[in-house]
Parts: C-alpha cells; structure tokens; sequence
C-alpha cells in the first residue's frame, strides 16, 4: 500500500510517500480500506517529536473507511459496512488495521470525510464540557482555539446545551467564520489580552469553564479568565511551550484544573458509545463538522503545513 511515512522527527517537510507493507487484520480487529484521514492535532505533534514506534512511521489516530476484512473473533462488523476508526498510529495510508473497539459504524449516506472527524475531536470536547468540565445551561465556558477541531465542536456541544460562549482565535476572520456554529463573543488573541476581554465580556466575574487545547502561556490566560468555582480543562499542548503556569490563584476562588485525555477512557462502554452517539448527531444534521482544505495523501507535507500556518477553520482531511 501507499502511506506517508517518515524516518526522523521535524517539520512537515520529513514526509515521504512511499509503498509500505500491507497490515495485518487482528483477531479482534478489522482492516480498514482508507477513504477519509482526519488530520489531528496529535498527529502533527507526534510528527514533529513523537516516539517512531514503526519504521518507517506511518503517523495517524483517525481515518474512516470500508471495511475489507474482519478478524475471527469480531462479531459486530462484516466486510463492507462503513466506519470511523481511531487508533495510536497508521492513519497516514491506504489501509489500516485497528480494533474492533476502535471503530465506529457511519450512517448510510453521511459523508465519509465528516464521519473521520468526530470521534477524537468531538468525543474529547465532549468530555471537556460535561464529563468532567460539569457545564451546565446558563452557564459560560470560554474554548480556546476555537477554530480548531476541538474548538468547532467545542463551540457547538456548548451552545446546544444551553451555555454563553466565548472563543479565541488568531484573527477575526476566523472567528467570523465561528459566529453561524454558536459563538457568542470572539477574541482575536493577537490583539487582545484574552483574560482581560473575557473579565470585560462576563463584568468581571469570569467564565465557568476553560476549555484549552493549547497549553503553555494560553494554559495561564486560560486559569486568569476562570470565575469563582470556575474549572480549566486542559486538552492539549498545540502551543508546543513548557506547562509552566503558577496555580497559586486557584486556591483563592475555589478553582479547578483538571487534565482530560480522551484516549484513556476511549474503548470503555460510555466514551465509545458517546463517541457513536455524536457520529449519529452529525450524520441527522444536528451538529456540523467543518472541512477547512483537504489534500491527496501523497501531499501530507502541505496538509501538516497548513495546518501549521493557523489558517485552518476546522479540520483538514487527506484522501487516498
């Protein structure tokens, strides 16, 4: 099969797009032909200094496809159904093999591409809100690159379950673009200090909950917005900077933050079926997933580096 690979950590400019040795359906797994691959966030990071568990590395959680082959002990999917599937590595190809319990069924006639979005993305914004962020309607959450794929979805769970919104991004065109999924008020982080907007837009009370994919100095405008009994969810590290923040004001306004990784909840029975419940929200039209470019596979560099280029509103897929 054709993948892009690379052989050392850098900048998008180690892909190379190469034949690679077919993988192996598991026992417990299905072999996946590769229609779709959603480009996350941690793929990128992993490219630029993620352990290179294969050699070469085929870098990659989420992809969505037909299914080609079933393992033995799998007993819920046959050839041909139509699934999103995420795992650790080996989205980057024409093929994929992961567990069955990596795989979610796509409604007939949902769009293919969509379906490769929403597990990571919205199934990790779903839990930053309610699973652990405890959002409630009436209240306001803050999200932090909102034009990411956590924060498009981020936006959108937030405004249908009741709550002012509040999102960062790095201009105001994209936070146009952000207005028609939910969002109440925009920050264009480049021009303003975002603790100071959010007193100002909230009457100096601060917002309920930070949902933050970034990390680093956002991470501590993140606990400067929090209001009395406010929590952070901390996502992520997109910001590539050192988790050096000072939590000495937490204590003050009784605040809370709080670490969420999808990954380590993803095969228990209420993230994977949440994770299929927000595939069918999708597929009947109640949330939107966004495509901001997509690429050939073959072109992976200009896909990672545009996505580097913080342009993107949304998700940026490439196609086999």
């Amino acid at each position: 099969m054709k993948a892009a690979v690379y052989y050392e950590n850098g900048g998008p400019e180690v892909f190379r797009y190469e034949d690679v040795p077919d993988p192996v359906c598991h026992p417990k797994g299905v072999l996946v032909r590769v229609e779709a691959v959603s480009i996350e966030g941690g793929d990128v990071l992993n490219r630029f200094g993620g352990p290179l568990v294969t050699r070469p590395h085929v870098v990659g959680y989420q992809a969505a496809g037909q299914i080609v082959e079933v393992g033995e002990e799998v007993t819920n999917f046959k050839v041909g159904d139509r699934v999103a599937t995420c795992g650790a590595f080996g989205s980057h190809a024409e093929l994929r093999s992961v567990p069955a319990r990596g795989a979610w069924r796509v409604p007939v006639g949902f769009d293919i591409g969509r379906a490769a979005v929403i597990p990571v993305a919205f199934g990790t914004a779903d839990d930053c809100l309610f699973e652990f962020g405890h959002l409630k309607a009436g209240q306001t959450v803050l999200v932090q690159a909102g034009a990411s794929g956590v924060g498009v979805a981020a936006i959108q769970l937030a405004k249908r379950a009741g709550a002012r919104v509040l999102a960062t991004a790095s201009s105001d065109e994209r936070l146009e673009k952000l207005k028609r999924l939910g969002l109440d008020e925009g920050i264009n982080y480049a021009v303003k200090d975002v603790a100071k907007e959010v007193k100002r837009l909230t009457d100096n009370k601060g917002v309920d909950l930070v949902v933050d994919p970034v990390g680093g100095s956002t991470l501590q405008a993140s606990i400067r917005s929090l209001g009395y009994r406010g929590r952070v969810s901390m996502v992520g590290g997109a910001g590539r900077e050192p988790m050096k923040v000072d939590v000495s004001s937490l204590m003050g306004g009784n605040q809370t933050l709080q670490g969420v990784f999808l990954g380590a909840e993803i095969a228990t029975d209420r993230a994977y079926d949440n994770i299929q419940r927000l595939i069918d929200l999708a597929a009947a039209g109640e949330i939107e997933v966004l495509i901001d470019k997509t690429f050939p596979l073959s072109e992976a560099a200009a896909a990672h580096a545009h996505i580097e280029s913080r342009k993107a509103v949304g998700r940026v897929l490439l196609i086999p």
